[in-house]
C-alpha cells in the first residue's frame, strides 16, 4: 500500500491532478499557467498541508529546470541575437545595468545584505521570456516592431542570466585562483561542445534522427552528459543543460527534438513551478510588505520606464516604445531560477525567496493584461507620453520633391516589401510611413519618400496627402489602426482605393462593412499564390523553371533584408 504522507506516486498524482483543475480554471480567465502551478504549489502545503514530504518534488524540479533550460537553448537563435536592432543589445544591456544598480542600491537601504542586494538586482532585472512569447504569440505580435524589439532584449537577458547562474553559483569559498579554473573549465567545456556539434553530433544524430524514439533517448542523453559534467566541476546542472541545448540547437533535427523533449520540458517544469510555491511563506507576508510593494513597483513601473526611454533614445517611436516596455513589465522564470538556487545555496532568505516569488504572481497576472490591452492603455496614456516625442522627429523625414504621392504605404514589413517592388519605376509617387527608424534610414537610401512615425499620430496624418491619393495600402495588422485609417482616408477622398491587413477572419469581415476595398489575410496569401501559379502552369502560362528560378533570387534578396520566416 502506498503510504498517505510518504508515497511519492500519491504526492505527484495529487499535484497533477490539482494543477490540472487549476490550469483549467485559470486558462478559462485567460491567465498564465505559471501562475496556477505556483498557486498549487501555495495550497497543498503551506496553506492546506496535503503534502508534508516536500523533498521528492524539490529533486524533481531541478529536472524540470534542467529540461526548461535545455528547450532554451535549443530554440535559441544566435543569428538571431547577432542580427537584432542596436536597441536590444545595447539597449538592453544598458536596461539590465541601469535596473541592476538602482535595485541593488535600493535594497541596500531596506536593510538587505549586499548578497542579496545583487540577487534581488538581477532579479528585477530579467523579463519572463516563457510568458511573453506565449501571450505575443496568442495575439499574433512577435512579428510586430515591439514583439521584435522585445524577444531581441529577452534573448540578452536570457544570456546574462545563464551567466549570473554560473557566477553566483561559485562565489561559496571564492578565491580569483578557484574562479580563473572555473572559467577555464567552462571555456574547454564549450569548445568541446561547439567541436562535438560541428563535427560528431551531426554523424550520432544522423543515424538516431531514423528512428523517433532513439532521437529522442539520444537527446536525452546528450542533454544529462553536460548538465553531469557541468556539476562534477562544480557549476549548476541548469548550466549544462543549456550548453546541451545550444549544442543540438544547430542540428537539422533540432526542431523534431524540441518537439519531443517539449512535452517532460512541461511536465517538470510544472513540479519546479509547484515546489516554488511549497517554498513560500505566507506568514512572511505581513512582515515584509514594503520590500514587497516596492519589488511589484519596479517590476511593473519602474523598468518599463526605462525600458521606454532607452526605447526612445535609440529613436523609436513612442508607440513601438511603449508597447515593447509593456510586454516586459514583469519578473520570470529566470529569476524564480536565480531565487531557487540562492535559496538552496543560502544566499538569501527564506523570507526573500518568498517575497520574490509573491512578486512574480503579481507581476506576470498584470503582464498578462497589459499585453491583452496593451492598445487601450497605450490610446489611455497617449497625451502623456507625447514628451518622448523629441528623442525620435529629427532627421527621419525625406520628402525630396515637391510632387505630392498618389500612393501611400503604411508599414514595410515582409509584406510591404514585396508590395513596393512593384512601384520601384515610380518612386516620386509613393511615400512610406513606417515607425521603424532602421526601415526609414534603408529607404531613405533607396529614394523613397518617407515619413518616420506612427499612423495614428494627427501630424503623421496631415503630411500624408490623403485628399489627393489615388490609394492606401496598410501592412499593419492592428484592427483599430485598420479602422482609424479607413476614417480618416473615407472622410476627405471618397475615389482613394484602401487595402488594409487583418490577422483574424472576423476583423477582416468587419473592415470590409467599414468600408476596405481589399483586405489583406498574410495567413492566406500562400496558398492563393501556390493555387494561382497552378493555373497558369496548367494553362501554359508560365514555365515552373522560369517561376523557381526567379523565386530563388527572390528569396536570396529577402534573406539579405533579414526577413526570416517567423519560426514561431
Amino acid at each position: 500500500m502506498i503510504g498517505v504522507d510518504g508515497g511519492m506516486f500519491f504526492q505527484i498524482g495529487l499535484i497533477i491532478i490539482a494543477a490540472a483543475v487549476a490550469a483549467y480554471l485559470l486558462r478559462l480567465i485567460k491567465q498564465p499557467q505559471i501562475l496556477s502551478y505556483v498557486l498549487v504549489g501555495i495550497l497543498v502545503t503551506p496553506v492546506f498541508g496535503l503534502v508534508t514530504n516536500t523533498s521528492v518534488i524539490e529533486s524533481m524540479s531541478i529536472i524540470g529546470i534542467a529540461f526548461l533550460l535545455f528547450i532554451v537553448g535549443l530554440e535559441m537563435d544566435l543569428k538571431k541575437l547577432k542580427n537584432v536592432a542596436l536597441v536590444s543589445s545595447l539597449g538592453g544591456a544598458i536596461q539590465i545595468v541601469i535596473i541592476f544598480v538602482l535595485s541593488y542600491l535600493g535594497a541596500l537601504l531596506m536593510g538587505f545584505l549586499s548578497l542579496e542586494a545583487a540577487y534581488i538586482g538581477l532579479m528585477l532585472a530579467f523579463s519572463s521570456t516563457m510568458v511573453v512569447m506565449k501571450l505575443l504569440s496568442d495575439k499574433q505580435e512577435l512579428n510586430t516592431l515591439h514583439g521584435r524589439l522585445a524577444v531581441g532584449i529577452l534573448l540578452l537577458q536570457d544570456v546574462v542570466a545563464i551567466f549570473a547562474l554560473s557566477v553566483l553559483a561559485t562565489l561559496n569559498g571564492f578565491t580569483f585562483a578557484l574562479f580563473g579554473m572555473a572559467f577555464l573549465n567552462f571555456l574547454a567545456i564549450f569548445l568541446m561542445a561547439f567541436l562535438a556539434s560541428k563535427y560528431f553530433f551531426p554523424i550520432v544524430f544522423r543515424f538516431a534522427a531514423k528512428n523517433q524514439e532513439l532521437l529522442l533517448i539520444t537527446s536525452l542523453a546528450v542533454c544529462f552528459i553536460f548538465s553531469l559534467l557541468f556539476h562534477y566541476l562544480g557549476f549548476s546542472v541548469a548550466i549544462g543543460a543549456f550548453i546541451a541545448g545550444l549544442t543540438l540547437g544547430n542540428l537539422e533535427y533540432s526542431f523534431e527534438i524540441v518537439g519531443k523533449v517539449r512535452s517532460l520540458r512541461d511536465f517538470f517544469s510544472l513540479l519546479f513551478f509547484v515546489s516554488l510555491g511549497m517554498e513560500l511563506s505566507l506568514g512572511v507576508i505581513g512582515k515584509m510588505w514594503i520590500p514587497l510593494l516596492v519589488f511589484v513597483f519596479a517590476a511593473i513601473f519602474l523598468k518599463p520606464l526605462i525600458i521606454m526611454i532607452i526605447t526612445s533614445l535609440f529613436r523609436y517611436t513612442k508607440k513601438p516604445a511603449f508597447l515593447t516596455s509593456l510586454s516586459l513589465a514583469q519578473i520570470g522564470e529566470f529569476s524564480l531560477i536565480l531565487a531557487s538556487q540562492g535559496l538552496l545555496l543560502g544566499h538569501i532568505s527564506q523570507e526573500l525567496f518568498s517575497v520574490v516569488v509573491m512578486v512574480a504572481i503579481v507581476s506576470i497576472t498584470l503582464t498578462s493584461y497589459f499585453i491583452k490591452y496593451d492598445s487601450w492603455i497605450y490610446n489611455f496614456l497617449e497625451k502623456p507620453l507625447k514628451i518622448f516625442d523629441i528623442f525620435t522627429t529629427e532627421g527621419l523625414e525625406y520628402l525630396p520633391s515637391e510632387v505630392k504621392p498618389k500612393f501611400i504605404l503604411c508599414g514595410h514589413n515582409r509584406i510591404g516589401y514585396s508590395i513596393l517592388r512593384e512601384f520601384t519605376n515610380v518612386k516620386k509617387k509613393v511615400l512610406i510611413v513606417d515607425y521603424n527608424p532602421e526601415i526609414i534610414t534603408k529607404m531613405v537610401k533607396n529614394g523613397y519618400h518617407c515619413i518616420y512615425g506612427d499612423i495614428t499620430d494627427g501630424e503623421i496624418m496631415n503630411k500624408m496627402n490623403l485628399p489627393g491619393i489615388s490609394m492606401l495600402v496598410s501592412t499593419i495588422p492592428g484592427l483599430d489602426d485598420s479602422l482609424f485609417l479607413i476614417n480618416k482616408v473615407k472622410a476627405v477622398n471618397k475615389k482613394a482605393r484602401i487595402i488594409v491587413t487583418a490577422s483574424e477572419i472576423e476583423d477582416a469581415l468587419k473592415l470590409y462593412e467599414k468600408g476596405a476595398d481589399y483586405v489583406i489575410m498574410p495567413h492566406f496569401l500562400g496558398g492563393e499564390h501556390v493555387a494561382n501559379m497552378i493555373t497558369d502552369l496548367r494553362k501554359r502560362r508560365v514555365r515552373l523553371q522560369e517561376e523557381k528560378d526567379k523565386h530563388i533570387a527572390h528569396l536570396k534578396d529577402r534573406k539579405d533584408l533579414g526577413h526570416e520566416h517567423p519560426k514561431d
